[in-house]
C-alpha cells in the first residue's frame, strides 16, 4: 500500500470513528454475526493475541471474552480514543498505534486477528503484508482474519475495478465529504492461493455476509 492510499483510507477512517459501528446494525446481517463472534472467540481462546487494525474496539472486545491477552493496535488515534472508550479490562487489554505494513512490537504471540482489514490491502500488495507479518510473529503463530462478503443490496456498490483488479466503493460521510475506498471481496479460491506460499492449514467458513479464514504462518 502506498502512502496515498495508506493517507487516503486512515483519513477516511478518522472521520468515521464515531459512527463506525453502525455498520454492524444492519438487521439483515445480524445472524452471521452472532455466529462470526462465536467463532471469533472460540478460535482465539488462550492466546496471546495482536490484533490489526482494531478500530473502534468493536472485535476487541469480543477477544477481551476468551484471549488470555490482546494488543489491539491501529493506525488511527481516533479509533483507538473510541476503543479505550469501552473500558475493556486493563489487565487483559492494551491499545498501541501502529501501521499495519510496518509492525513495531517486541512482544511475543500466538495469534494475530485481522477484522475487516484484508478487504482493504490492494491486491499488489497483500504478499509482502503477509509475510513481514510473518518475519514480525514467526511460524506456527496462528491467524484469523474475518471480512465481508459482497451481497447486493446491502453491500455499498462498487464504483470501479481498477487495472490490478482491486474493486472500489464511493463512501459518502456524514459531513458530507466522499472518499473513494479500496474494498475486495475474494472467493474462497483466491483468498488460498494468495495465501499458499505464506500460510498453512487454511480453512474458511463462508456465510452470507461474512467470510472467516483460519491458519497458520509457515
Amino acid at each position: 500500500m502506498n502512502n496515498a492510499d495508506g493517507a487516503e483510507l486512515a483519513a477516511y477512517y478518522a472521520k468515521r470513528a464515531g459512527t463506525y459501528e453502525q455498520v454492524y446494525d444492519k438487521p439483515e446481517r445480524q445472524a452471521d454475526l452472532a455466529v462470526m463472534k462465536e467463532r471469533v472467540r472460540e478460535a482465539l481462546r488462550d492466546h496471546q493475541v495482536l490484533e490489526i487494525a482494531c478500530g473502534t474496539g468493536y472485535w476487541t472486545e469480543q477477544l477481551a471474552q476468551s484471549a488470555a491477552s490482546v494488543l489491539a493496535t491501529d493506525i488511527n488515534q481516533e479509533m483507538i480514543d473510541v476503543a479505550k472508550a469501552k473500558n475493556l479490562p486493563a489487565d487483559k487489554v492494551r491499545f498501541a498505534l501502529a501501521d499495519a505494513f510496518d509492525l513495531q512490537t517486541s512482544d511475543a504471540f500466538s495469534a494475530c486477528f485481522a477484522g475487516f482489514w484484508w478487504s482493504h490491502v490492494k491486491k499488489q500488495d497483500q504478499s509482502a503484508f503477509l509475510q513481514q507479518l510473518r518475519a514480525k510473529l514467526g511460524k506456527d503463530t496462528y491467524l484469523v482474519l474475518i471480512d465481508n462478503v459482497y451481497v447486493e443490496g446491502s453491500s455499498t456498490s462498487i464504483a470501479r475495478t481498477d487495472l490490478d483488479g482491486n474493486t472500489h466503493q464511493i463512501r459518502t460521510l456524514a459531513d458530507g465529504t466522499r472518499h473513494e475506498v479500496v474494498k475486495n471481496f475474494p472467493t474462497d479460491s483466491a483468498l488460498r492461493k494468495k495465501m499458499a506460499t505464506t500460510v498453512k492449514d487454511i480453512r474458511i467458513l463462508r456465510l452470507e455476509h461474512y467470510w472467516m479464514l483460519t491458519g497458520r504462518l509457515k
